[in-house]
């Protein structure tokens, strides 16, 4: 199927391809706004986080470090280096969506999450244009999800005390497992997943978050040092030049 070229086709095509990975955002939402009215938030205010913040496992963490009687200053950095990623999003989306106005890609950059981002590695292999459109249907497929389950959250949590505790939270692993693994295509790629997740099991106790940023960080490292040894290539498949990157 070609790919679309123009506004509304990419509008369209990014919220369909961003659809099927609401199987696990919307079981996320469900779980946060029940566990805000756990932790004694009241529920408009569940709402306008998801609204504002828009990012999950920094609100979960968030929730429940108000929970726990945390500071202000304490949530505010623990958040921050959980959303450090998005700076790598942003800087990876950079050269496409460079030529955009300003305040349209100010606009797309509150859409960027784990899911978006993905659904754009999808829209860069078969080459959507435009690709600001297709971020923006992407956006707000899950944005609406996510608004939707938090309050549909909220409203169950008031009825249903341990709805937090049902272990929904495994469709969202289940979710990102699919969306991960195709698109591991090459030997740097599949290394920079293992290193990282090995990392993340390893530093999985470590407060704040941090194993997080330890895991992007060996991810990183691991990518680029079997990028570096002759050129990326395709898993299981030698290189016929040094710097070939795929097949």
């Amino acid at each position: 199927m070609p790919a679309p070229h123009s506004a509304s086709a990419a509008l369209r095509a990014g919220f369909q391809a961003t659809l099927p990975m609401q199987m696990g955002v919307a079981p996320f939402g469900l779980i946060f706004g029940a566990l805000a009215i756990s932790a004694g938030l009241p529920g408009w205010a569940a709402v306008a986080m998801s609204l504002l913040v828009y990012a999950g496992s920094a609100q979960f963490l968030a929730v429940s470090l108000l929970a726990s009687g945390a500071g202000w200053p304490l949530i505010v950095f623990t958040t921050l280096i959980v959303n450090l990623r998005h700076a790598l999003y942003s800087a990876s989306l950079h050269a496409e969506l460079a030529p955009l106005p300003f305040w349209q890609r100010a606009g797309l950059a509150y859409f960027l999450t784990d899911e978006t981002f993905a659904a754009m590695q999808l829209a860069r292999q078969q080459q959507v244009q435009p690709l600001g459109a297709f971020m923006l249907g992407s956006g707000l497929c899950n944005g609406g999800s996510w608004l939707l389950s938090t309050i549909a959250g909220v409203l169950l949590g008031q009825s249903v005390p341990s709805l937090a505790s049902w272990g929904l939270e495994f469709a969202m692993v289940a979710t990102f497992t699919g969306i991960v693994v195709p698109l591991l295509i090459n030997r740097a790629q599949i290394a920079a997943c293992v290193a990282a997740g090995l990392t993340s099991l390893l530093t999985l106790s470590l407060p704040y978050k941090l194993g997080l940023l330890l895991a992007v960080l060996a991810g990183i490292w691991a990518g680029m040092l079997v990028a570096n040894r002759g050129g990326v290539v395709s898993a299981g498949v030698l290189p016929t030049k040094p710097d070939q990157e795929s097949i």
